[in-house]
């Protein structure tokens, strides 16, 4: 099991104990902490044989990096520093709202979430970075990460905006704020954002496959979740999220999960799993309907202390890893 410290280590768990050297050490490239560090991790589709790993980290200016990494040849327990491609670059005007998850699709290609820049209220241009397609900001991106010539990346030919002037190619979904862990269904390949909100609502948007959210616009910052937050203000063709919560006992920052995939959860199977960073709560939700009021949402019986994100194995065995060290495996009683 690989575990992400956001100081900017990578460590392997054996059989419940930490192995001694880390699997991959950046620290010293890393900004840390508040909402900046080593945010994300990614394995390659065919990392068995490529080796190739990527992260997501927020470098000593505070800007995202996204770089590509692979196994050493002769310790498979450990990564080859020397081996660093940077993949993708992108500057961040606030210290927050970075972003920072990536996972690979169904379709084998990588996904990145951004933030929309930080601050509070997405104060950047006339309609904040999350309306603007000319920015990477407020974003998922979709990009095959391998070199292509003399780029670093190269953009499939069916994102929603290829071709599009004064749009970026590599945005697959729109109008996020904060994407704090987003997901792909192991079984339907539905995506699943956790979206952090501004003072007063937390989100989850989910699309079905096969589209997964392409093109979609979330609607942040005229809207948070279903809330006009700037009353006056448009975002074309939002989608609303299928779920969303208020602020006060339940939270007031959420952390998106997996669709549960681990037949042991009998009780669950099938069902979205997220939690909340501040309260600790815990819930499930049935978001095959896709309709807001349509969703059955039930708390578990347990809290997690500063619940920073989730993790899912190879056989859908769920996770959850707090920020204060504590990571924790999800059984049936």
């Amino acid at each position: 099991m690989f575990v992400v410290e956001q100081a900017g280590r990578i460590r392997l768990i054996r059989n419940g104990k930490k192995v001694a050297t880390p699997f991959l050490d950046i620290s010293k490239l890393v900004s840390c902490c508040g909402e900046r560090g080593l945010l994300g991790l990614a394995f390659a589709p065919d990392y068995k044989t490529s080796g190739l790993f990527y992260v997501d980290y927020t470098n000593t200016a505070g800007d995202t990096r996204v770089a590509e990494y692979r196994r050493s040849t002769s310790n498979p327990n450990i990564a080859d520093p020397g081996s660093a491609r940077i993949v993708l670059a992108q500057s961040q005007p606030q210290p927050n709202h970075n972003g920072g998850h990536i996972a690979f699709g169904p379709d084998d290609m990588l996904y990145i979430g951004f933030g929309d820049g930080g601050s509070g209220n997405d104060p950047h241009g006339a309609l904040g970075n999350g309306q603007n397609l000319n920015t990477l900001l407020g974003k998922i991106l979709r990009i095959n990460p391998a070199r292509s010539g003399s780029d670093s990346y190269s953009v499939p030919s069916d994102n929603p905006f290829v071709g599009d002037a004064g749009k970026r190619p590599e945005i697959w979904a729109w109008g996020l704020r904060n994407p704090w862990r987003f997901s792909f269904d192991r079984l339907s390949g539905g995506l699943a954002i956790g979206d952090v909100g501004q003072n007063a609502i937390e989100e989850i948007d989910w699309s079905p496959a096969p589209e997964r959210g392409k093109g979609i616009n979330y609607g942040w910052r005229p809207y948070e979740g279903t809330r006009a937050n700037f009353p006056g203000e448009t975002a074309a063709g939002a989608v609303p999220p299928v779920l969303e919560y208020s602020h006060g006992s339940a939270g007031c920052s959420v952390t998106g999960g997996y669709v549960v995939r681990d037949s042991r959860l009998s009780s669950i199977y099938g069902r979205y799993i997220y939690g909340d960073f501040c309260s600790g709560k815990v819930w499930t939700a049935d978001m095959r309907e896709g309709k807001l009021a349509a969703i059955s949402r039930g708390a578990l019986p347990f809290t997690f202390s500063a619940l920073a994100s989730f993790g899912q194995d190879s056989a859908g065995r769920i996770y959850l890893v707090s920020l204060g060290g504590r990571v924790a495996r999800l059984d049936q009683r």
